[in-house]
């Protein structure tokens, strides 16, 4: 997401020939913009010590085109459980939800799981990695972390695919949920929750963006 600080000095650039094209876009506009760069909403597991967690992304991206080098990324804000425990273990599992799984959406998605077992009561079990794997998906990913990236509100978690499964399905069923069309379908009781946790998260991002640490993971450490 790009700050109202920083789309202030995109606008008041000068209006040289290399710039004339520049349009002067509110913060708003521009996320409005981002938007189309459309994802999955994607479930991510992980577990240290006994304790799990689960919750809900929108920022995973596959991050290889070749076959034999399976990999993809997911951006985690560092207030998330989840990230404390992804950046300790270097394990987590990626689940594509399918389009009709707005309830797993809202139990993962809009409560913390410092506070409870979000896991409990839905159909799991322990993965290759140790992660836990959810039955109900469209697809699973189980990955180990092999570099990181400090977006200052976030962190990127670049992760090789391990194993890959169906949840308990021998095969995908329906579509994958997107975040458009998550945000277009959910139940309108909804909204108004969704729209406060967003608000936060954006506060959340817009006051730490800037503040980028470089990180070099421990995999990658030299002796």
């Amino acid at each position: 997401m790009i700050g109202g600080a920083a789309v202030s000095r995109l606008a008041a650039r000068p209006q040289g020939p290399e710039n004339r094209a520049m349009p002067n876009l509110q913060p708003d506009q521009v996320y409005q913009l981002l938007r189309n760069l459309t994802s999955p909403v994607v479930a991510i597991t992980c577990q240290r010590d006994g304790k799990r967690n689960g919750m809900i992304s929108d920022s995973a991206v596959r991050a290889s085109i070749a076959p034999t080098v399976p990999r993809l990324s997911v951006y985690i804000h560092k207030f998330n459980f989840s990230h404390d425990l992804i950046f300790e273990t270097g394990r987590f599992v990626l689940h594509l939800l399918r389009d009709d799984q707005f309830e797993l959406i809202h139990r993962l998605g809009f409560v913390s799981g410092r506070t409870r077992d979000k896991l409990g009561g839905i159909p799991h079990r322990p993965g290759t990695l140790g992660a836990p794997v959810l039955d109900d998906c469209y697809a699973h990913f189980e990955c180990r972390v092999v570099n990181v990236m400090d977006t200052g509100s976030s962190t990127c978690f670049l992760g090789d695919v391990a194993a890959v499964g169906h949840g308990a399905a021998e095969r995908p069923k329906g579509d994958v949920m997107t975040a458009a069309y998550f945000r277009a379908n959910m139940p309108p009781e909804w909204r108004s929750e969704y729209e406060t946790l967003l608000r936060a998260a954006q506060a959340y991002a817009a006051e730490r963006s800037h503040d980028i640490q470089p990180v070099i993971w421990r995999s990658l450490q030299q002796p």
